[in-house]
């Protein structure tokens, strides 16, 4: 791993953490031990730190489009639902959700790059919706964009939620929406 890279993978994790209002590039230099001008050489400024943080969860989303992309609709949302489960492993909120609650004092790049991310997800699901639905995998009545914000917002609820009630809550509301999604056929 680059020092750049480490610097985005503390970031990220500072961020998804403690939320980007609450570190600093003294924390990151601090945790992988390096000075705080190699983080400036790299990122001159927080919010150049925090739109490379959001670009490198884009660049996973698409990877993982293009890993799954020949796959059955539901493969596809298993593995959309599979981000949640690694991200409620590893005791995480989804970066989505941890800037959304900083949104109203972050510099507009990243607010930009957050909207991009956002609508990237959202689209994607959209699709794999749609694509289930036509197939007859899939049966709901919503719209498919509607459906994947209904489950979107279900997920990144429910990673933060079941921080305090039963651990169980995650699975039984990831179960149930992969169970009322599928075709009554």
């Amino acid at each position: 791993m680059t020092t750049r890279e480490a610097i985005i993978d503390k970031a990220d994790q500072l961020i998804r953490e403690k939320g980007y209002n609450a570190f600093s590039f003294k924390d990151i230099s601090n945790d992988i031990g390096i000075k705080t001008a190699s983080i400036h050489y790299h990122f001159p400024a927080k919010s150049d730190l925090g739109v490379a943080t959001i670009k490198e969860h884009i660049e996973r989303c698409e990877t993982l489009k293009k890993k799954v992309a020949n796959e059955s609709p539901l493969k596809k949302l298993e593995a959309f639902l599979a981000i949640h489960t690694q991200i409620k492993q590893e005791n995480k909120v989804c970066i989505v959700g941890s800037l959304a609650t900083d949104l109203n004092t972050l510099d507009e790049t990243i607010k930009t790059e957050l909207q991009i991310f956002a609508a990237l997800v959202i689209n994607w699901l959209t699709e794999v919706l749609t694509e289930g639905k036509e197939l007859k995998i899939f049966d709901f009545e919503s719209s498919p964009r509607t459906k994947a914000l209904m489950i979107i917002t279900n997920m990144v609820a429910i990673v933060q939620l079941s921080r305090l009630t039963n651990e169980n809550d995650f699975v039984i509301v990831k179960e149930t929406i992969l169970k009322e999604l599928k075709s009554k056929k």
